[in-house]
Formats: structure tokens, sequence, C-alpha cells
């Protein structure tokens, strides 16, 4: 959600600048901007729409040119997507892109309106500028500290002040933020991604770190100006992982790429052929001790969540509550001491995960965070994190980041239930190999994508349809639901298919498609009743199901068949014929598969 990029060097700052920003487009974003220092002067051209219309106007009317500058993508909060509301904003003493979202902004508007201020457009962001501004003094890091005191909310800013045309400016809050470190040449990026093709090494930049950059200085500076060094990381991935490798589309390759993904996060947890979790500092004794598990987290990582509840409660016989993290810290849920709570993201920025995380800590939890982005705000406020190591996701609509930490919720499982003694040492190693087994499995699952392209064909059309399943089938329904609606903008609900009789059957008409998932042995035959059911209403039924299921002529109009291993780790296949349908269903209908409309990647704001 909105992308920041910053430059500092010799190149041509707006090339620089544009080339980041689309780095960050999977982000999410429906206008783009740019400011470059020209002449001593603040030069901005900013643009409502994709990049490329930003790419279009300075063709027309000229970039800014110059060697010191600071980029955006907006993603819009505050006002209508529009060329006034995109970023930069700011005047020509100071000029800024925020990320995030100012809570009192209405209070500070009104204070400098009082002072004499203008306003033109409906951003909260307006309002930092402005009140930086009226603080200026000729001191920027002065003027940022004053500012940040009076300003509530999360944000992470990037600066430029017209008296110091050779330096871009930077704090944060609650959003990311990093610098990269190149060679005669600094720049900011809000992901690593930004900056990756220029340079692998950055600094993390922490909590109120305000940040002083020239192309061949970084100065990091608490809000008491108590200088802070730190520690220079380097990206584990090249840029070449961030680009398409000849596949269409992002997902595309991103969905090819879970085989290795899935490889990458099971193989470095397993040691003598059982489950070892020593990285995160969890002890077994301490995994034994508590009474009470909580898996949060939003969208995508919740329904990970609900396949690691499933597979939790039947192999460790431990109770689990999922629960979606906009909901968790409002309904005053009952953790405490003895408790663990699992928080799960991709990005490790989710603000409602990042808000459940704080407020299991407060509450005496002990906290594990699963994601993947290392040095991410959720993995450092942890008490324990889990690496997925699946490399960078660029696609809004996430796979192979779902399929890892569905891995990882088996292998927590597998430990969980060994150490609860629920399940012998020899059942835990046989567990473990067979999920070692996974990612071979996975690439022969990719075979049914002509199948998965001619269900996509009978779903252009469609204006709403179900996925139906039972236990773990319904779980994995829930995503791949999901993953249709949003990239194929048909509406689309899972079910659990034992509920149909109980309201959801009177939306069956003639033709509508139903998509069943069936591969659990035990509940087979009664997913197979409810394919009949609605069957007998008109609906055109797509059954995806293990290859040696037997089935009676008709029962579906259409059948994929994937390779079969045990039961319950049945989900790391299933999830791919569901995202290729999805996957298939946009192409076919011309949407942006890797960019959906209204979408972000990593929902940095509630």
């Amino acid at each position: 959600m909105c992308g920041i990029v910053g430059y500092v060097g010799e190149q041509d700052a707006a090339d620089v600048l544009v080339d980041a920003l689309s780095k960050l487009e999977y982000r999410g974003y429906d206008s783009a901007g740019i400011a470059v220092f020209e002449d001593g002067e603040i030069k901005v051209e900013k643009c409502q729409g994709r990049l490329d219309n930003l790419r279009k106007k300075m063709e027309e009317v000229g970039k800014p040119e110059g060697c010191v500058g600071i980029g955006h993508t907006r993603w819009a909060t505050h006002g209508e997507p529009s060329d006034i509301n995109s970023h930069p904003h700011g005047n020509k003493r100071v000029t800024i892109v925020h990320n995030g979202i100012i809570e009192n902004y209405k209070e500070v508007k009104e204070f400098l309106v009082g002072k004499g201020y203008e306003f033109v457009s409906e951003t909260d962001t307006e309002t930092v500028a402005k009140l930086l501004d009226y603080y200026y003094d000729g001191n920027p890091v002065d003027t940022i500290i004053k500012v940040v005191s009076e300003i509530t909310g999360s944000y992470a800013l990037g600066i430029m002040f017209a008296d110091y045309p050779e330096h871009v400016y930077a704090v944060r809050k609650d959003s990311p933020m990093l610098i990269g470190v190149g060679k005669g040449e600094n720049f900011l990026g809000s992901d690593v991604t930004a900056f990756l093709k220029y340079t692998k090494d950055y600094y993390l930049i922490e909590q109120d770190e305000i940040c002083d950059i020239t192309a061949n200085a970084i100065k990091i500076v608490d809000i008491h100006k108590n200088p802070i060094k730190k520690e220079l990381q380097t990206a584990t991935w090249d840029v070449n992982a961030a680009e398409k490798g000849g596949y269409a589309h992002f997902m595309l390759k991103e969905i090819h790429e879970q085989s290795n993904a899935v490889k990458m996060t099971i193989s470095p947890r397993v040691k003598d052929g059982m489950p070892d979790f020593s990285e995160t500092g969890m002890t077994k004794e301490e995994l034994a001790s508590f009474r009470q598990i909580y898996i949060v987290a939003c969208g995508t990582a919740m329904h990970a969540g609900m396949v690691g509840k499933y597979v939790i409660e039947k192999l460790a016989r431990t109770s689990v509550i999922v629960d979606i993290a906009s909901e968790f810290r409002y309904r005053d849920p009952l953790i405490g001491e003895g408790d663990l709570l699992i928080v799960i993201s991709q990005s490790g920025e989710t603000a409602d995960t990042k808000a459940a995380l704080a407020l299991g800590k407060e509450r005496g939890a002990k906290t594990l965070a699963i994601v993947n982005v290392v040095g991410s705000s959720i993995a450092r406020e942890a008490d324990m994190v889990l690496y997925t190591n699946a490399g960078p996701e660029i696609s809004v609509a996430s796979t192979k980041a779902y399929s890892v930490q569905i891995a990882a919720m088996y292998l927590f499982a597998f430990e969980l239930a060994y150490v609860k003694k629920a399940i012998s040492e020899d059942e835990c190693r046989k567990y473990v190999k067979e999920l070692l087994e996974i990612p071979d499995y996975i690439t022969h699952t990719l075979d049914v994508k002509k199948d998965c392209q001619q269900v996509a064909s009978k779903l252009l059309n469609a204006d709403s349809l179900l996925y139906i399943g039972r236990g773990l089938d319904y779980a994995l329904s829930m995503e791949g639901s999901l993953k249709l609606k949003e990239i194929s903008y048909i509406h689309s609900e899972s079910y659990a298919a034992g509920e149909l009789k109980h309201g959801t059957i009177s939306l069956i008409t003639e033709h509508m498609p139903v998509i069943a998932v069936a591969t659990q042995k035990a509940l087979i035959e009664k997913t197979v009743s409810n394919i009949k059911e609605v069957k007998a209403r008109g609906a055109k039924v797509y059954l995806v199901c293990g290859e040696s299921l037997q089935l009676e002529e008709g029962i579906a109009d259409a059948i994929i068949r994937i390779p079969e291993v045990d039961e319950i780790l049945m989900p790391t296949l299933c999830a791919i014929p569901l995202q290729l349908i999805a996957y298939y269903t946009s192409v076919l209908r011309g949407n942006d598969v890797d960019k959906p409309r209204n979408l972000a990647k990593s929902v940095t704001v509630e």
C-alpha cells in the first residue's frame, strides 16, 4: 500500500525514481509523482493513474532535471484519486511524500488554517507538509522533531527542504522505511525491491529515527538528536527474483516457484528427520506448556491459519482459535499468560496484525511471527520469528506466500503434536518425511494447467459462484474463493458444504458454477452428496479431487485430478489448481492480474 522512493547521487534522479517506483507497483496505487531538485528549486510532476501516465506526462512537459529527489505511488485514503491529491505535497520550501495515516490531521489542519495556510488537496499528507513549513527554522532535523511530536498515527516520510538541495530526509513510525547504501549514491525505499537494482545493502530504519541522506553520507539520529549506529543489512536475493523471468505475469511465475519456496521453508527446519525450531529460541518444554494457541492474520494468511488450526487440533489435540486480525483486538479476546499467539503476515507490516501482536504481548502471551520479509516490523516485535524464505512475492494475489505459510504450519503442528506426546517419534518422522516430499508433488501438480484453463473458460461470464468443501477442504476453499474474486472480480463465496441446506442452496440457479473440493476420504461421501444437491438444482460443478477417487458418471461437469499424498497434506497440492483457475479466469477477462483494482500488497493502515 503506497510506495516511497528517494535518491541522492549523480544519476538522473527522475529516471531512477520512476524506475524504483515501477518495482513498487505491486503494492497497489492509484497515482504517482516525483519531486526533484532542479537548479536549486524543487520541481514536482505528478498525476492520477498508473506510472505510465506519469511517464507520458513528463515526455510532454519535460522531466525534472537533477540528481536528488523523492517519489511516491499513492493508494487513496483521504481524498479521491486525482492529480491534486497525488503526492508529493508541499511548497517551494518543503516537499514531502508520505505512507500511512495521520489520525489528528483535522486538528492540525484547523490550527494551520488559523495561521493563514490554505489547502488545495483533501489529503492528510498536505497537513504534514504545511506543518513542516510552519515550524521550519532553517534546521531540518529540529523541524522534523517538532512536527513528529505533534502528529499522531502511522507515517513514513520522505522530505526535501529547498535550502538543502543535496539532502533527502526521512522519518518513520509504524510504516516501513529502508535506506539503500550505494557507492557515491544512496537510496530511500519503503521496500528493498525499490533499490535492489542498484544495491543489496541497506539500513532498516526504526521507530522515530530521523535520517539525513546525501550521496556520500547517511546520518541517523533519534528524536533527542543522539546519533545512532546501524548494522548494515544485505538482501539475500537478487534483482532477477523480482523480475518476471519470461512468464506472462508475476502471479504465474510465483505459482511455479512454489515447489522451491516450500523446500526453502521446510528443509532448514528439519534436523535428523525431526522438526527443529531452535532458531526461534522456543524450547520443546515451552512449546509443550502452552495452554491455548491463537492464530491471527488477515486475508490469505488467515486462510493459512485455518489450515493450521485443522492440522494442529487433529494431530496435537490442542485447542486453536483463529481470528481475523482486524476483529481480534476489538472483541477483547481472552488471551494471556500461558498462551501462544501466532501471527502470520507475508510482508510483516500488516497494520491490523501488528496491532493484534501488540495486544497479545500486552496481555502476557508469548508471540511467534511467521513472516517472509526479513527485518520487518512484525518480525522485530514478536518474541520469536520463523521466516518463510519464499523470496519476493510481487503479485498482489498471494500464492507462494500461502503455500509456505501452510508448510510452516504443518511443521509446527508436527512438532507440537510430538512434544505433547499426541504422536510418537516414528509418526512425527513419517509426517516430516512426507512433508519434505511435497515440493516434488507440487511440480507434478502443475501439470493440471490445461484442465484449469478449461474450467476458467466456463467461469468467464459468471456473475457469481460458490466454493464448497468440508474440513481441510473447506479451509482450502476459503482461499480458492478469495483468489478468484480478488483478481477476476467475479463474486465468489466459500461455504462449508454441510451448511448448504441452511440457506445458501437457495442461491443455486441454472448454470451457476460451483467449485467443489474433495480430498478428505472420511468426508468425500458427504461432499459428493452435497454436489448432487447443487447439480439437481442446475449448477455446473467443477470438482478438484485426488487422482484415484472413483466417482459415478456425470457427478461433475469437469474434474481436476491431482496427485495423492497423505490426506492431511492434500491442501499443499490442492491450492495449486485453485490458484490456476483464478489466474486463467482473470487473464481471459482481460484484467491486470498482478495489480487488481483497489487492492494493495501490503496493507499498512487499518
